[in-house]
């Protein structure tokens, strides 16, 4: 069984020769020759044969490993790539004029990935230039670790490791040594490296539908960069799984594949195949790097991570690592123009992470939890259990919430809430509640470093809007007065900075009925104000099933859906403020 899949092609047939067009005129130091269909080659704007005074760096092959091998073409890398078709080798014709166009008399260096069809065409290519009296040098790469090794003539594959092949001799051209010298370093590099695929998926070639090989639930192993079936199939494992056993094929003593061993230095590469998200390609790198470290005593110095050699839409990855050594580093690290290198991996790396900095006026503060019930005056203690039950209350509606969100927004409002609600109570051993100004602003630090989102930064302006109002206004405890003044410019600080108002479908359609009668009801009795005026929180809060959305990303659902469920972030807030006002209330009873 296979499926049909949707893709920006016209026509299959002009696939090569359409990415060239667009790739040169995206970057302006890049020109190719004006030979398509058959002659399909990506080359430096600001080289000439007639005047190149340094060794050319020429590579290529089957094309659907974007952005290789165009996209490493530039000064400091390669001088020319030569575009096969999908999958295919470039003709001898097409590598042949690659060569003449970009190569002085310093000659020129073809790295060649091991595949038959690339090892036959650039070689005949190189003799017939050789013939016309041009210098010509070959190195082939074959860096797979995958497979045990071969008993014909077939040899290692060439994977991404060939990237850094580019990289070492691009540097090395760049900065003048001679064909000889070029050579010796590419050769030096395609011996220290080794790579191993994982796939998810199987890619889709242009005009041709997908295999289903892959099964749900399965990856193969060990896989090359055309489409072919890898080494094994297993059930997908969790990506830590996945490296260990893919480092352990690459660093195999037994294949002795790579000469790296314990206690030497190395480099890097999470190469994606073309349909990885970048999030997964780093959470791979994430969990490669300690690894190495740990379980193979190896020192890491350099990380390169993105999609260098790719498999068309390939899901999936490959782990390259490659021995370092000064000599390594300094070409890796050397500058270029070439447009998909990543620039920003030169140099060593200061330490990954380092501590969060906090405002002197919390670094003072013991973190060794207080005994409450001995410390709290009464304020203190109607602070204490008005945060529990406001707490309690998102975390008990936290299904309702996304289920909610589920219809009108990205139904993660529950999630969301939820974080921040148990951070609060996790938290709230270390608040100074019996001062109460503080504590809201404490408050505020606990949703913003826990929520995120958009929900983190508004619940986050709105209790630092609460603290500096209640910090200008009062010195030893906070009035009810005070409190409604707080609550005011809270939703004041909400409206301003997130746009909304009333009627827009948000909490502040729960807050402001809230303020308005807490402000109407504060002269005759404060807690029977805050129960009243929680009531008006809930009834604002399902009133929103009427309105329209005129904020978040309501906005974009249709009103026949909206009509059908009231917003979540005014239900959140209406539960919150309820609870604590109930709380408070029976705190005084009793």
């Amino acid at each position: 069984m296979a499926f049909p899949t949707k893709k920006l092609i016209d026509d299959p047939n002009d696939v090569v020769t359409e990415f060239i067009e667009g790739l040169v005129e995206t970057y302006p130091g890049l020109q190719y020759l004006d030979g398509f269909p058959l002659v399909k080659v990506v080359l430096r704007a600001d080289v000439s044969a007639a005047t190149y005074d340094k060794v050319a760096v020429i590579s290529g092959g089957g094309s659907g490993h974007e952005p290789a091998h165009a996209g490493f073409v530039g000064e400091g890398m390669l001088t020319a790539a030569i575009c096969g078709d999908i999958f295919s080798s470039p003709p001898v014709d097409s590598i042949l004029a690659g060569i003449r166009a970009v190569t002085g008399p310093k000659g020129c260096l073809l790295i060649v990935k091991n595949y038959t069809g690339d090892r036959l065409n650039f070689g005949l290519a190189a003799e017939l230039a050789k013939s016309e009296g041009f210098k010509v040098e070959t190195v082939i790469v074959g860096d797979d670790c995958a497979l045990p090794p071969p008993r014909g003539i077939a040899g290692r594959r060439g994977l991404a490791g060939t990237i850094l092949v580019h990289k070492v001799a691009g540097a090395a051209a760049a900065g003048g040594l001679s064909l000889a010298d070029v050579t010796a370093e590419a050769k030096h590099a395609s011996e220290i490296v080794g790579t191993m695929g994982v796939a998810l998926t199987v890619c889709t070639i242009p005009g041709q539908v997908t295999s289903d090989r892959l099964g749900p639930g399965k990856m193969e192993l060990g896989l090359g960069i055309h489409g072919e079936p890898g080494a094994a199939v297993a059930d997908i494992q969790p990506v830590n799984v996945v490296v260990s056993h893919v480092l352990q094929q690459i660093l195999s003593t037994e294949t002795n594949y790579v000469p790296i061993t314990r206690g030497e230095r190395v480099v890097l590469m999470v190469n994606g195949l073309g349909g990885t998200p970048t999030m997964e390609l780093m959470i791979t790198a994430g969990k490669t790097v300690p690894q190495l470290q740990l379980e193979h005593g190896l020192a890491v110095d350099r990380v390169y991570t993105g999609s260098f050699m790719t498999s068309l839409d390939m899901a999936g990855f490959s782990i390259t690592i490659m021995k370092a050594d000064p000599t390594i580093l300094q070409r890796l690290d050397a500058p270029t123009k070439a447009p998909y290198w990543p620039v920003a991996a030169d140099g060593n790396h200061p330490p990954a992470k380092i501590p969060v900095p906090i405002p002197a006026s919390r670094s003072a503060k013991t973190d060794e939890p207080r005994s409450q019930s001995q410390q709290l005056n009464e304020q203190g203690q109607i602070l204490e259990v008005a945060i529990e039950a406001a707490a309690n209350a998102i975390i008990n509606i936290k299904d309702d919430l996304n289920e909610w969100d589920g219809k009108v927004g990205d139904g993660d409002c529950g999630s969301t809430m939820c974080r921040g609600a148990k951070a609060i109570l996790e938290d709230i051993k270390n608040y100074p509640l019996n001062d109460a100004v503080e504590t809201v602003s404490e408050i505020g630090s606990s949703i913003g470093r826990s929520m995120g989102g958009t929900s983190g930064i508004i619940y986050t302006i709105f209790f630092k809007a609460a603290h500096s109002q209640l910090k200008a206004s009062s010195h030893s405890g906070v009035t009810s007065k005070q409190w409604a003044e707080a609550l005011a410019a809270s939703i004041t600080a909400v409206s301003k900075y997130g746009g909304a108002s009333a009627g827009y479908r948000t909490l502040l359609d729960a807050l402001i009925p809230a303020l308005s009668v807490l402000e109407e009801k504060l002269n005759h009795d404060p807690i029977t104000a805050f129960v009243l005026s929680s009531e008006a929180a809930s009834a604002g809060a399902q009133s929103t099933v009427d309105m329209q959305a005129q904020a978040g990303r309501s906005t974009y659902v249709s009103g026949e859906i909206l009509s059908t469920v009231p917003d979540p972030g005014a239900m959140a807030a209406a539960a919150w403020y309820r609870a604590a006002a109930l709380a408070v209330k029976d705190k005084y009873q009793s």
